[in-house]
This record gives structure tokens, C-alpha cells and sequence, in this order.
């Protein structure tokens, strides 16, 4: 077994709950904000869909800067991002798996311009910045969801609107 094997499975396993998630989106509510200091709500469903693909593509390289790996424009629609997160995650796998088990061994500089967030192996990385914040994100979006009184599906077993 290859060491991003895991990493492979449980992205595609938690893609399909993150893809439930983004189906709940309201066509006509995309801008709705909870706060000033949120991101809208179209805004973070964007940014939860293209964090596979920006992070495997920033897992090819021993510098990742940020602000170099930039998602593409937001799209106007509900379907449009969900089709965009399908297209995102199979970019991932497809990249992810070309990672070779010393290349996961190897450390990775995370930054932001020249300001450092992080240096740590490539496998480490990995579970951190793509799962982990994508985790993250899913559950901001959840909130927002409930907020709008449109009902949440099951993530890790049943909502009170899925029981």
C-alpha cells in the first residue's frame, strides 16, 4: 500500500458528504452573509469546492505559495460549483496519486508571499490543509445552511432534519 492511499480514500469518501452539502445551496442566497467579517455564502462554498484541487496542485511543488495557486473565477450557480467540486476532487486524485512515498516524506514550505504558515512533510500537509480545512469549511457551511432554515443532510450521522 502506497502512503497517499489513505489520503485517496478518505477524500473520496468525504466528497461525497461535502457534495451533499453543496447541493443544499440556494440559488437565491448565495450572497447571504451571517456576519460582516463572513465570507458570503456562495464566497465559502467556492472556496470548500476548490480546496482538493488548489491543494494537490500545490503538493507537486517543495514551495507553495498561496497566493500563486488561485481558484478560478466563482461561478454563478449552485450546480456550477457542485460540478466544479466534482471536477476539483477528480483533478486531486488524479495529482495526488503521481506522489511518490519518499515525495510525501519530503517537507513542503507553505506560504503566503514570503510569510511562512508552514513546514511540514508533504503526507502531513496534505491531511492538514486539504482534509482538515476542508472539514473546516464544510462545517462553516453547514451553519450557514441552518441559518437559512434549509435543512442540513447527514455529515457523520443524522441531523435533525434527517433523522
Amino acid at each position: 500500500m502506497a502512503l497517499i492511499d489513505p489520503i485517496l480514500e478518505e477524500l473520496a469518501r468525504e466528497a461525497e458528504t461535502t457534495r451533499r452539502v453543496l447541493g443544499r445551496l440556494p440559488a437565491d442566497k448565495l450572497a447571504f452573509k451571517p456576519h460582516a467579517k463572513s465570507k458570503s455564502l456562495g464566497d465559502l462554498a467556492w472556496h470548500l469546492a476548490t480546496i482538493p484541487a488548489r491543494i494537490a496542485a500545490m503538493a507537486q511543488v517543495d514551495d507553495a505559495d498561496a497566493l500563486a495557486f488561485k481558484a478560478p473565477p466563482k461561478p454563478e450557480t449552485p450546480q456550477a460549483i457542485v460540478d466544479g467540486f466534482d471536477a476539483g476532487v477528480r483533478e486531486a486524485k488524479e495529482q495526488l496519486a503521481k506522489l511518490s512515498d519518499e515525495q510525501l516524506g519530503r517537507k513542503i514550505r507553505f506560504r503566503a508571499g514570503e510569510r511562512t504558515l508552514a513546514l511540514l512533510p508533504r503526507l502531513a500537509f496534505l491531511r492538514s490543509v486539504m482534509l482538515n480545512h476542508g472539514y473546516h469549511h464544510r462545517g462553516q457551511l453547514s451553519v450557514y445552511l441552518r441559518l437559512l432554515d434549509v435543512p442540513v443532510p447527514a455529515i457523520y450521522g443524522p441531523t435533525a432534519d434527517e433523522a
